[in-house]
């Protein structure tokens, strides 16, 4: 094995890919960036709503979080197809850790309000938009092909530690030393990711190709006629636009469950720490045989979860409710990923890695506004219980209309 290369070790060796040294440092910056993305998300949502004690506020976190990602993410994939990737990343990076900064000193200073918080997260998620296709496609460039389904589900579980981590994080630090000590830790936790990012060699363009309307159109066509592809996008974003209640966690700790900071903080991570201890199992259990019905199972568990913890009146049951959404979620997110890299072509894996942060942008933000909104016009406890009923609606849509999909085997 080529010690700074892709590994050749068996792909039966579940521990091969840990061997590959530039993937362990990939995963490092991943879980810091990740565990920084998260607290900032969480920090900004209880600070809006400490602010503005509004459930229509923290919906429209999520609205201007989506804004940027129909017109920049398609233009954001192509730019990953031709630039060093890991160069794009370090600069996406820089604009999160400026915004955590300025908030600290608005926040010390007294002079923080809604527009500022707002202002912050927008460019933040901008940032994210060219972000999240150049760092996906990343991955398939230091493993091989055939350490890659191992590679996903590792690279997968760092993620979910750190989406855990951060919310926690937030809870502890707005807790001992108030919301700006939150987003000095950001920053802190920002800078870790970039140093790792720096260890990485630079990787080249995958494509020649320049960034046009064409290029943009390839990649959307492949989505098109690959219906795997377009199937596994498709069940996220509905299933999430519809089944997700993140956007109204502040609600539930504050005024249903009534656990402040803390409790706040365990509850965000509730989901994240379920989808750890999945995708931790997975590294050392088989694949799935049959990973279109493993998929849609999952995402069918995921609406379940949501019902009960839309329904619960009781702290230790929320949490259980949120740790299985997050167990089913992390059998989705395994699965979809593994399936849409190797679908995928690496000269296309940028472009097409964008219209699927397209999918997942319009699910995890417009699910946020679509949360907020409806629990402003109705009740929280409506909004969330809807959403999962939705959610196994969608799974039986996507079943009966999808069939590629249902039959789908992963190879390994």
């Amino acid at each position: 094995m080529d010690a700074e290369g892709k590994g050749a070790e068996p792909a039966d060796d579940r521990l091969a890919v840990f061997r590959v040294p530039n993937f362990r440092r990939y995963v490092a910056s991943r879980f810091f960036a990740g565990c920084a993305m998260m607290l900032l998300r969480s920090a900004v949502a209880w600070h809006v709503y400490e602010l503005s004690h509004s459930a229509f506020q923290l919906g429209l976190i999520g609205l201007i979080q989506f804004l940027p990602v129909l017109p920049l993410s398609l233009v954001a994939g192509a730019v990953a197809d031709v630039v060093d990737r890991r160069r794009l990343v370090l600069l996406a990076q820089v604009v999160p850790l400026l915004c955590s900064l300025a908030l600290c000193a608005a926040t010390l200073s007294g002079e923080v309000n809604l527009v500022l918080l707002y202002a912050a997260i927008a460019l933040a998620a901008v940032a994210s938009v060219f972000e999240s296709p150049a760092r996906a496609s990343i991955l398939p460039q230091l493993v091989s092909r055939e350490l890659f389904p191992r590679a996903v589900t590792v690279s997968a579980t760092a993620l979910w530690l750190s989406f855990a981590t951060g919310p926690m994080l937030m809870g502890f630090s707005a807790a001992q030393g108030g919301i700006a000590a939150a987003y000095g830790l950001h920053a802190a936790l920002v800078a870790a990711s970039l140093v790792s990012l720096l260890l990485l060699p630079p990787l080249g363009a995958a494509s020649s190709a320049r960034v046009s309307w064409a290029s943009i159109r390839e990649g959307l066509e492949f989505v098109w006629r690959n219906p795997v592809v377009l199937g596994c996008m498709t069940l996220d974003m509905f299933a999430v636009i519809l089944g997700g209640a993140t956007a109204l966690l502040p609600v539930y700790a504050t005024d249903i469950l009534g656990v402040g900071e803390l409790g706040y903080g365990l509850l965000s991570a509730s989901l994240e720490l379920g989808a750890l201890v999945m995708s931790a199992a997975l590294i050392f259990l088989p694949g799935f045989r049959n990973a279109g019905r493993a998929l849609l199972g999952a995402v069918a568990v995921y609406g379940l979860a949501t019902v009960v913890f839309g329904f619960s009146r009781w702290f230790p049951l929320s949490v259980l409710a949120y740790m299985v959404a997050g167990m089913a979620d992390a059998v989705s997110v395994v699965l979809r990923g593994t399936a849409i890299q190797l679908s995928t072509p690496d000269a296309l894996r940028g472009r097409v890695s964008s219209v699927n942060f397209v999918f997942i942008g319009a699910s995890n933000q417009l699910g946020a506004a679509e949360s907020g909104f409806l629990a402003a016009l109705t009740s929280a406890t409506f909004s969330v219980v809807s959403g999962g009923v939705g959610c196994l609606l969608v799974v039986a849509l996507v079943a009966w209309r999808m069939p590629e999909l249902r039959r789908y085997r992963a190879t390994s």
